[in-house]
């Protein structure tokens, strides 16, 4: 990290700088914002045997949730969900973006922890892998500065992938070049506490249902369980807790649905909870296996040594005094000692179907494309995706190469349809704005053009019709995904053959 940090001391303005225009012989392709978007943007168009700078900010100038100068540090969950290629549409996410050679799947892969059925991995040891990756490609250089309003006019082809939490003289720019109101929303961080704080008396290891995951094995999560009492209690405290306050111009901000804050869910009702992170199905406390606790809260492990673990879904806007006396409630917890508290901050993202083309480009100012949450997609696998497309369309358009659409048939295809066509008909009807972040699944793809059977023909019911869709989904995802390639279709895993 001192090499970034000299770097960072050094850095002449990138608009003035010869080094930007003689790299490899050629104009450089810039991104701006080193998180994972940016990353997986910068090295798709090195590997493509193009020169590019990766512009980022930090440790010039903070935001209210990054802590390191890493590139692709992850400010929230250390999670990047199911790994499962079969069942769950992140999963295949993952598998195509190996398929497309992601830096961001190389290091996570390399970086994992124990978590079940989800990819987890050690959050410094990741950023630390993309950083290290960067530094050392022969078409990077890393330029450690802000980029305060729109790029200079002088570079051709830019990518912003300055996340969720972008700087506002760019922020500003973007908005004054489109004439359009970014959206908002806020996203709440999950607290970390010490796993040798947690009393194992009451605690037990365990997966839901005993499921492994990558680098798991079937008992990966940390339970602590409530009864109805308890939880009773807890919500209580959480409804009735002290939480931050919003400034006159955030009030009317909505939250998005898939990072609620823990106090907001519980105020929709004393129920919520039990059916969302804190559901208590697929567990068995073995300290008293008689008796079903009414409610669980889960923690998982969040770094490789395994000395921390982060609350699951336990997103906060509590004030930090708070979350220690409600936190300590939970029975396992009462001496937590906390590596992290959670927090709250203001995301913004584009109104991406009226604004960008189907290769992500503005469509007020071709030059510039976007990548990343900022696009209108959510987690940290789909912002990563969104910037390996980026750098891909970038990197065509540079060598005059036609770059084809990725069918909507696969999972970035319709994470990249989601972004650039949805909603636009019925703004047009004069409808209000309905543009969401939205994480990938299921729902954006084009559905089957037939219901999948059983091997004696008749129609599936239930859990196997619903299991069967899903495959048939990745399946053709898998030929899709193969045929855009001109390659021959990826083998089957063994389960599906």
């Amino acid at each position: 990290m001192s090499g970034l940090l000299d770097r960072a001391a050094g850095v002449a303005s990138t608009a003035l700088d010869p080094i930007c225009r003689v790299m490899s012989g050629s104009d450089p392709i810039h991104v701006v914002g080193g998180g994972l978007a940016g990353s997986e943007a910068a090295w798709q168009i090195a590997e493509a045997g193009l020169p590019v700078v990766l512009h980022e900010m930090r440790p010039l100038r903070g935001t209210e949730a990054h802590q390191t100068d890493g590139l692709a540090e992850l400010v929230c969950s250390n999670s990047f969900r199911s790994d499962d290629a079969e069942l769950n549409a992140v999963g295949l996410l993952h598998q195509e973006m190996r398929r497309l050679g992601s830096l961001i799947m190389r290091c996570g892969d390399a970086n994992q922890v124990p978590a079940g059925g989800a990819l987890a991995v050690d959050r410094e040891g990741f950023s630390r892998a993309v950083t290290a990756a960067l530094e050392a490609h022969p078409n990077v250089r890393i330029a450690r500065e802000e980029i305060d309003g729109l790029p200079p006019a002088s570079w051709d082809s830019v990518i912003v992938a300055t996340g969720p939490l972008t700087a506002p003289g760019l922020a500003e720019g973007i908005r004054g070049l489109t004439g359009a109101e970014s959206l908002a929303f806020f996203d709440a961080i999950a607290p970390i506490v010490h796993r040798d704080s947690i009393d194992m008396g009451k605690a037990w290891f365990q997966s839901r249902y005993d499921k492994a995951g990558p680098g798991g094995t079937g008992a990966d999560y940390i339970n602590c369980p409530l009864d109805r009492e308890q939880y009773a209690a807890f919500i209580a405290a959480l409804v009735e807790g002290d939480k931050t306050s919003f400034k006159e111009w955030e009030a009317s901000t909505p939250y998005f649905d898939g990072c609620l804050p823990i106090e907001v869910m519980a105020e929709r009702g004393p129920e919520t909870l039990r059916h969302g992170p804190m559901k208590p199905f697929g567990l068995t406390n073995p300290h008293n296996p008689t008796v079903k606790a009414y409610a669980i809260v889960q923690l998982r492990q969040d770094n490789a040594l395994g000395t921390l673990y982060n609350m699951v879904g336990f997103q906060t806007k509590l004030r930090h005094a708070e979350q220690v006396r409600i936190f300590r409630t939970i029975p396992g917890l009462e001496n937590a000692e906390f590596a992290r508290l959670g927090g709250l901050h203001r995301n913004t993202y584009l109104d991406s179907p009226r604004l960008l083309d189907a290769t992500l480009r503005l469509k007020a100012e071709p030059r510039l494309r976007f990548a990343g949450q900022i696009t209108g997609c959510e987690g940290y696998v789909e912002s990563a995706a969104i910037g390996l497309m980026a750098g891909r369309f970038a990197a065509a358009e540079r060598q005059g190469r036609s770059l084809e659409p990725l069918p909507v048939t696969t999972a970035l295809g319709a994470l990249i349809g989601h972004i650039t066509g949805g909603h636009v008909s019925a703004e047009e009807a004069g409808a209000p704005r309905s543009f969401q972040p939205m994480n990938v699944n299921f729902g954006l793809f084009p559905p089957l053009d037939r219901a999948p059977k059983a091997p004696d023909g008749k129609r599936l019911r239930g859990t196997e019709k619903a299991q069967a869709k899903k495959r048939a989904l990745t399946d053709r995802a898998r030929a899709s995904l193969s045929e855009w390639l001109g390659e021959e279709p990826a083998p089957l895993p063994a389960a599906a053959e």
